[in-house]
């Protein structure tokens, strides 16, 4: 079936002349003169005109290139979560940017191209426009063109050749579709193909939609599989439940409840703040963060007196044998841990030191003495955060807020993390070990469990 699509995108079809290219530049000239075009543009292109008037967009050169570096690049692809998309849209659409003469981009949802892939020959011609990884392709930076014209528009666009409102861009044709997370039905970004003018097709936009749709099928697929993890662990703190709960993703998707009418999603707060929040559907809730999600307990009365801070979560980052970290977590519904690798136990235990926070900058100093060095902490985070959900939050990262945290120490000092080398840990060692003359090791004894870590009683 994709063949035969494909087969129909050649570009020696008849169809691919498209439409009339002095037509177009004539309309697109009379706009430019406050004039009524002879031949009315389509609706999508004439209200995109319109908007690159208001903006004052240069009609002959456009903007120049604002190129991300690859670092927020690296850390805007790990957000969106398309990466685990791309194969998806390779297979739907290589052929045609193999036989087409085609580029294939994703962007993110402003418009910055996070993928670009094609013929060499392509990718120079791409390059000469500043259609390049990191580039912004939103209207107000290059006018209308088929990625920001679907941005502002909210669907599928197809832009050829002088329906570009930048004259440099008018020997391209373009083709876009929006990607939408289906856990939120957020818009993450677009899939485009862009080409030579003469290699258009008026069903490339109905291919690039096909494409759009598979890959949204595949993160509706990951995100089910998610679920399915997410029941594993809680079945058994719903199974200690003496009264109705409910435990749900971090988009509010419900993975089980037990004492409740079943319910397909709750609405969460963003973060939520404390240990009791309020959600529309229940009321006064208790709010408790498990491996990948919330545990959610509807407060039988709200007035009963209970003391919010009986509820909290305590968090242990257990550190006493060398070669065997992992974070324990104590809740009002009970226990589960998750075992740690040395470097996010390296990272745990920065973050644990640094309560209001660290940018991905100090901690790749921290870890590396290379605040350069952000992608791989933005990495490691990234990890951690599918596996611990709400005990940690980020723009600085941090533990939250409502969060108890403790660390436990080795007795021997300077067997903490002994085996690590990144230059705070080392410096933290030293400080433990010759006394806490710093403020960061005045911090880790303040953080100091003496009592052992509470023992899971859940998967995590």
């Amino acid at each position: 079936m994709r063949q035969t699509a494909h087969r129909a995108l050649r570009a020696t079809d008849p169809a691919a002349a498209g439409p009339d290219a002095r037509t177009l530049a004539r309309a697109r000239e009379q706009a430019l003169a406050g004039e009524l075009p002879d031949t009315a543009p389509r609706a999508v292109i004439s209200e995109s005109w319109s908007r690159m008037l208001r903006l004052g967009i240069d009609p002959d050169r456009g903007q120049d290139p604002d190129l991300l570096d690859t670092a927020e690049v690296e850390h805007r692809r790990r957000e969106t979560g398309l990466a685990e998309v791309l194969v998806s849209l390779r297979e739907t659409l290589s052929q045609i940017v193999r036989d087409a003469r085609h580029v294939l981009v994703v962007t993110d949802a402003e418009g910055r191209v996070l993928w670009r892939e094609g013929s060499a020959a392509m990718r120079r011609q791409a390059d000469r426009l500043g259609f390049d990884v990191g580039a912004c392709w939103a209207e107000d930076a290059v006018g209308t063109n088929a990625i920001g014209t679907a941005l502002a528009a909210r669907r599928p666009v197809q832009v050829h050749s002088a329906e570009h409102f930048v004259r440099t861009h008018h020997a391209w044709t373009c083709a876009s579709a929006p990607l939408h997370d289906p856990r939120s039905g957020r818009l993450i970004g677009l899939v485009d193909l862009s080409g030579p003018a003469g290699s258009f097709h008026p069903h490339t936009i109905a291919l690039v939609s096909a494409a759009a749709r598979l890959a949204e099928a595949e993160l509706r697929a990951a995100h089910l599989e998610a679920l399915d993890r997410l029941r594993t662990v809680a079945s058994p703190v719903l199974a200690r439940m003496p009264g109705p709960a409910v435990v749900v993703d971090r988009n509010g998707w419900t993975a089980a409840a037990s004492g409740l009418a079943p319910s397909a999603r709750l609405l969460l707060p963003r973060s939520p703040g404390g240990p009791r929040v309020w959600l529309p559907a229940l009321g006064e809730c208790a709010v408790e963060p498990l491996s990948g999600g919330w545990l959610v307990r509807p407060c039988a009365d709200p007035a009963d007196g209970a003391d919010p801070a009986a509820e909290r979560t305590t968090v242990v980052v257990e550190l006493a044998r060398p070669g065997h970290a992992e974070l324990a977590v104590d809740g009002p519904s009970g226990s589960w841990s998750h075992a740690l690798s040395p470097r996010h136990a390296e990272l745990l235990l920065l973050l644990a030191v640094h309560r209001q926070g660290r940018t991905a900058g100090q901690l790749a100093a921290d870890l590396f003495g290379d605040a350069g060095r952000k992608v791989t902490v933005r990495a490691e985070l990234s990890r951690l955060r599918r596996h611990l959900g709400g005990l940690l939050e980020h723009r600085p990262y941090r533990f939250a807020e409502t969060i108890q945290v403790q660390v436990r120490l080795p007795d021997d000092l300077s067997q903490l993390l002994p085996y690590s080398d990144a230059p705070a840990v080392r410096r933290l060692r030293r400080e433990l070990v010759e006394g806490p003359a710093e403020e960061s090791a005045a911090a880790v004894l303040s953080l100091r469990s003496a009592a052992p870590a509470p023992r899971p009683s859940a998967g995590g």
